[in-house]
């Protein structure tokens, strides 16, 4: 059985405690794709938190693998280790060159998001106009499919999530992503956005940020129930985990450089609480899931499915 947790950052710093990895580890976590970069994040910075994560990889080979392949997934989870992946949140660190898809593949970014809430000359984001995906990032969607990164449609506006997953030749996943049907916020996804990305053989993988589920202090059974109404509306092939937890680190400050505004990319008018961070499902309720999916009714493989084989299903689809 491999558990998979689509998604969880750590501050955007070359120098980075994993110590929260070793956590989710702990917990029974084998494979988790953790963001070095989004939008508002400049290519150096980027390239800078790549360059720092994987040394720290490298030095700790005890504790993390950077993995490239299922086969590397489930040998890294055979051996005690837990196998990581880097995903990028926006086509931004792309300079609007295609080609860029297959050097970030290289370089460890196993999964990719075309706009991180706003609108950027490849996508649109949740919080803003609806164009739809433009020519380039046409061009943008065929070079990540050929370079085996999973297509991520995150923080990406409905209209043009639905075109990215018509589009793509390879499944789609949104890799932190509730139901707006039980949580009416924009970043959260609607039926249709579910439905379609099934239609591809993907996954919504649920998120336990307090912001999408609606729970102040979000908890293992937040999650579950997220989990069972996209399970209820597509099955439990296309429902994964990706907690979305967010981490921060005493004298490392990772804000982007320049003129960074954060209520431009948070805007207070979709909801989101200027001062008010929000809460995160710690990772050991991992522990908790299998219990609080048992309470609605999900079998042992059900549960499997949702922990982790789902995304190792789109992953062998998709990596190279």
């Amino acid at each position: 059985m491999i558990n998979w947790d689509a998604h969880f950052c750590l501050p955007q710093h070359p120098q980075a405690d994993f110590s929260p990895l070793s956590q989710l580890h702990a917990a029974g976590v084998n494979y988790v794709s953790i963001n070095v970069g989004m939008d508002m994040n400049p290519v150096s910075q980027v390239m800078s938190v790549i360059a720092g994560y994987r040394a720290t990889i490298a030095a700790n080979p005890e504790r993390f693998r950077l993995v490239s392949g299922v086969d590397e997934v489930i040998q890294a989870a055979a051996d005690g280790v837990l196998a990581v992946g880097f995903d990028l949140e926006g086509a931004m660190p792309l300079m609007d060159q295609p080609e860029m898809a297959a050097v970030y593949a290289r370089l460890g970014v196993r999964q990719m998001h075309f706009a991180y809430n706003r609108n950027n000359s490849v996508a649109d984001g949740c919080h803003d106009t609806a164009r739809g995906l433009t020519p380039l990032g046409h061009k943008v969607l065929q070079a990540v499919n050929d370079a085996g990164i999973i297509v991520d449609c995150s923080h990406t506006g409905r209209l043009c999530s639905l075109e990215i997953m018509a589009a793509s030749s390879k499944p789609v996943v949104f890799s932190h992503a509730n139901p707006f049907g039980l949580l009416p916020h924009g970043r959260n996804v609607t039926d249709e956005q579910i439905q379609a990305c099934a239609a591809t053989g993907g996954v919504v993988c649920i998120s336990g940020l307090s912001w999408f589920v609606g729970s102040e202090q979000p908890t293992a059974a937040d999650v579950a129930r997220n989990v069972a109404y996209v399970a209820d509306l597509v099955g439990t092939a296309h429902v994964g985990i990706g907690l979305d937890i967010c981490v921060s680190q005493k004298d490392l400050d990772d804000t982007p450089p320049g003129d960074f505004d954060p209520a431009r990319w948070w805007p207070e008018s979709a909801g989101y609480r200027a001062g008010r961070p929000p809460a995160y499902v710690p990772p050991a309720a991992w522990k908790s899931l299998p219990l609080e999916l048992r309470k609605l009714g999900m079998a042992p493989n059900e549960i499997e499915q949702v922990l982790g084989r789902n995304m190792l299903r789109v992953a062998r689809a998709t990596w190279l």
